[in-house]
């Protein structure tokens, strides 16, 4: 997919309304706080998740191109905790394995009165094309090659807004394959737009991030410094066939130089926050002491996902 897909694709109609949730990098400032906001307002006081209508009488199509266990059920958790129907599209074996285009798959979904489609899919660009190229349906990105993941972003700030209320005095530490994660992409835009100026990226060589790209990024390859006084630590999931790219030669070498431990995390600051988007490879990025310990907010997170994608399917369907 053209980059040039990814990049001019509109999330917004013509009066300015969120039609799609593509990515953050055009997201006017003022819907990602309306989306947090929002999402906090869906979890009581006990941190339970509420029920909403707004989706009664709405279909959601879940399209995953590619295995997902935690974002898939928590997308269709959302929609349905906000009465929505809820098809998980068996894409396995469906008419694109007969050489059905995908547009005549999205078009023929589409012909089945259903408002909302949430796409995984490995190749960076294909929501904004099917964006590009079908009116009348709000598409969420739930993930696209290594582009963007715009609920996890979201979902990850609000975790972060609900311990600490300043993102512009924050110090935030991501860890691990920078170069391929939309995650870590989505988080930087993120942190940018709430006015993060301290956003730390700390890689081996071959996984780190283009820092010219950047200004409000600072790289290292030494963790032990990258971390100290940090208030939040984003720790990354690491992928096998990575390693090889970046000359790690086993998970082991890899702990051993980026795992987050218990005195890598005494690094930074006493009240620091643990993070990490699941699923979780214990012993490779994280220890298990760390990922269970009191100042991780991981489980958090989750029910947060639920939350976030609540607050954007409400929001689009409010400006359908």
């Amino acid at each position: 997919m053209k980059k040039d897909l990814i990049s001019n694709q509109s999330q917004l109609d013509d009066s300015g309304k969120l039609i799609h949730l593509l990515g953050l990098e055009n997201l006017p400032k003022s819907y990602l706080i309306d989306i947090l906001d929002k999402a906090d307002s869906l979890i009581d006081n006990k941190g339970r998740l509420k029920k909403s209508k707004a989706l009664d009488d709405m279909s959601v199509a879940n399209l995953f191109f590619e295995p997902s266990t935690r974002t898939r059920n928590t997308f269709e958790i959302a929609a349905m905790r906000s009465s929505a129907n809820v098809i998980n599209v068996d894409l396995a074996n469906s008419a694109l394995k007969k050489n059905e285009a995908l547009m005549d798959t999205m078009h023929t979904l589409k012909a089945m009165q259903i408002d909302m489609f949430i796409i995984r899919h490995k190749q960076s660009g294909l929501p904004h094309h099917v964006a590009q190229h079908l009116e009348g349906v709000s598409i969420l990105n739930a993930g696209d090659g290594i582009n963007a993941h715009p609920t996890q972003a979201l979902l990850d700030m609000l975790s972060i807004r609900q311990h600490k209320q300043n993102f512009k005095n924050l110090s935030v530490a991501i860890v691990g394959d920078i170069t391929h994660s939309r995650v870590a992409h989505s988080d930087i835009q993120a942190l940018k737009m709430l006015g993060t100026t301290d956003i730390r990226l700390i890689a081996p060589e071959g996984l780190q991030h283009d820092s010219s790209r950047c200004e409000a990024v600072k790289c290292f390859d030494n963790i032990d410094i990258g971390l100290k006084d940090c208030d939040v630590i984003i720790v990354l999931r690491l992928q096998k066939e990575r390693m090889i790219e970046a000359d790690i030669p086993n998970e082991q070498e890899y702990f051993d130089h980026y795992g987050l431990t218990p005195e890598r995390l005494a690094l930074a600051k006493k009240d620091c926050l643990v993070m990490h988007p699941g699923p979780i490879n214990r012993g490779v990025e994280i220890d298990s002491t760390v990922a269970d310990c009191s100042q991780s907010i991981i489980l958090q997170q989750v029910t947060n996902g639920i939350a976030v994608r609540m607050a954007v399917m409400q929001t689009l369907a409010q400006n359908s």
